[in-house]
């Protein structure tokens, strides 16, 4: 699974020369379901092909939707499916992002990407990693409070203590071989030819595993994830993991037992009840942050107010109503907001969201961007930003 990190979303709101091609579109995971799924794509990619008819030769066209026209053939991609979609192209970036959450279908050309449904994804407070860690193989998990799915590891992470370890790997007998002095006569005494305990040849060989893994994942995931790691491993792997790792994302509590004997609802659901204690306590921290900066003005909820914050590169963190729309849209020049209606969104598929715009202005300013449901929302307008200043 390509999962949507923070760089590449910072590359997605780079300018560069148009015309960006967005498609999303809700998938299935589950045949018959997903025959479908590929269909829409290709009535979504005619969309797109339509629109940039008139702004491009036709040898332009083809080579900028010649891998999209790849995707649409590509039979195993599409048995593979998760909940949602994204597909982004340009001449400089080809970018396909299976998504855990279910995402409005909509094809759209413009000089710039429609990147809203992912930022919204993207910077739900809940998401998580898992590392399922035996002594033989490694997977990494990508999950949030509804969803787990494994992540495709980077090449530079091992996936086995062969690939870890290889000519290394530690030769372990199954014990020592007694024979007497004098071939086998008894009267001369033994001599013990024990080359090497073998339980203690293999705990060296998964404490190395151990150190390889944990040093692979945190420079190749954590570092660019940035998200809570849960670990899966059976309980005498626990110490020795936490001995050895120095990821800081490594959650203090962890599930017990062995990951490739749960299910993957079984995974999920053990790794939410590690995860939302810190998940609450973190938008609790939130909270308590912007109601102790409103008073002295180093906060605000009107929208306004934090168009112009955001801006001017004030805005620190941006919590933004996960569950509310306010149809309009903000200026990226002038801070400059315009409002539309209830009525006007139904209308216009294409028209923005003005939370959405003042999240993706903050990113763009250097802030943190939180969504937030909307029950723990210290305000009522969809936002609520603390400045830096």
């Amino acid at each position: 699974m390509t999962t949507p990190l923070i760089e590449h979303f910072r590359d997605l709101l780079a300018d560069r020369a148009g015309p960006c091609v967005s498609i999303y579109m809700p998938t299935a995971r589950r045949f018959p379901e997903t025959q479908q799924d590929v269909v829409r794509f290709r009535n979504l990619l005619r969309t797109a092909e339509n629109s940039l008819g008139n702004l491009l030769d036709e040898q332009a066209l083809t080579a900028l939707l010649e891998p999209l026209h790849e995707l649409a053939v590509n039979d195993r991609f599409w048995t593979h499916t998760l909940d949602g979609l994204a597909v982004l192209r340009a001449a400089d970036l080809y970018k396909v992002y299976k998504l855990q959450r279910t995402v409005p279908e909509r094809a759209i050309v413009a000089d710039s990407f429609h990147t809203k449904p992912l930022l919204r994804i993207m910077q739900s407070a809940d998401r998580f990693e898992l590392l399922a860690l035996t002594r033989e193989q490694v997977k990494l998990y990508h999950g949030n409070r509804d969803s787990l799915d494994e992540i495709e590891l980077n090449p530079g992470v091992p996936r086995t203590l062969q690939d870890a370890l290889g000519h290394e790997l530690t030769e372990a007998y199954s014990g020592a071989a007694t024979v007497g002095k004098a071939g086998r006569d008894p009267s001369h005494g033994n001599v013990s030819f024990g080359i090497g305990n073998r339980k203690d040849e293999l705990d060296k060989d998964t404490e190395r595993f151990f150190r390889v893994i944990d040093r692979a994942i945190m420079d190749y995931h954590s570092k660019r994830s940035g998200l809570p790691l849960v670990l899966a491993a059976l309980p005498e792997h626990h110490a020795t993991f936490r001995e050895i790792s120095h990821n800081p994302h490594l959650l203090a509590e962890s599930i017990a037992g062995n990951p490739e004997a749960a299910s993957l609802d079984e995974l999920r659901e053990k790794a939410w009840q590690v995860v939302q204690p810190r998940y609450l306590a973190r938008l609790q921290g939130f909270m308590d942050e912007y109601g102790a900066a409103l008073p002295r003005d180093h906060a605000s909820a009107d929208l306004n107010n934090v168009a112009m914050a955001a801006l001017g590169g004030r805005v620190r963190t941006l919590l933004v109503d996960d569950d509310r729309v306010v149809p309009g849209r903000v200026d990226r020049e002038t801070g400059q907001m315009t409002l539309g209606d209830a009525d006007d969104a139904e209308k216009d598929p294409h028209m923005d969201d003005v939370l959405d715009d003042l999240a993706e202005l903050t990113l763009r300013m250097g802030g943190d961007v939180v969504m937030v449901p909307h029950d723990r929302m210290p305000s009522n307008t969809g936002v609520a930003a603390i400045y830096r200043f």
